[in-house]
């Protein structure tokens, strides 16, 4: 019988730091350019930074079952940040109030605003936080980041390397 090959650690490492990287480029642009995130900006950050960890943990498990987990959760979780991107843009950026929403219901209910507040903390309505970088809509950036790490945590799926 042949032994199941471990997934490379790699691609979970990667996905983590890429996670990691677009919450800090939020950072950055909340605290030197002013551009400050409605509760869903917000609960994209978590999504990230619960991918970062998800793939951290299974990049550190020396085990099939470990990687094969933390690739599939990061998938899901990936596909959450798909649909709170593409909701932000298309339904919460053209609302006045993004109060009681779903996203700040999350925020709000896990006590991240007072937890953490430079980070988690929403300081805009969702249409005054509909800002561009280089023309594309913030939430596409993140849209599209969501969706390379969804596709690259399907690829760890089926590596066996």
């Amino acid at each position: 019988m042949a032994s199941a090959r471990l997934p490379s650690a790699k691609p979970l490492v990667i996905v983590a730091i890429a996670c990691l990287a677009a919450v800090g480029a939020a950072l950055v642009s909340q605290h030197l350019f002013d551009m400050q995130p409605c509760p869903w900006c917000v609960l994209q950050r978590l999504i990230f930074v619960a991918i970062a960890l998800v793939c951290l943990v299974g990049a550190a498990i020396p085990a099939l079952a470990g990687r094969i987990g933390a690739a599939t959760l990061a998938g899901l979780l990936a596909l959450c940040g798909v649909a709170a991107a593409l909701w932000q843009h298309f339904k919460a950026a053209a609302s006045a109030s993004c109060n009681l929403t779903l996203a700040d219901k999350i925020i709000s209910g896990l006590q991240l605003d007072s937890l953490l507040p430079d980070v988690f903390a929403p300081r805009a309505s969702c249409a005054d936080a509909a800002v561009s970088l280089f023309g594309i809509p913030y939430d596409f950036w993140s849209l599209a980041l969501f969706v390379l790490c969804g596709v690259v945590a399907l690829r760890a799926l089926r590596a066996r390397t």
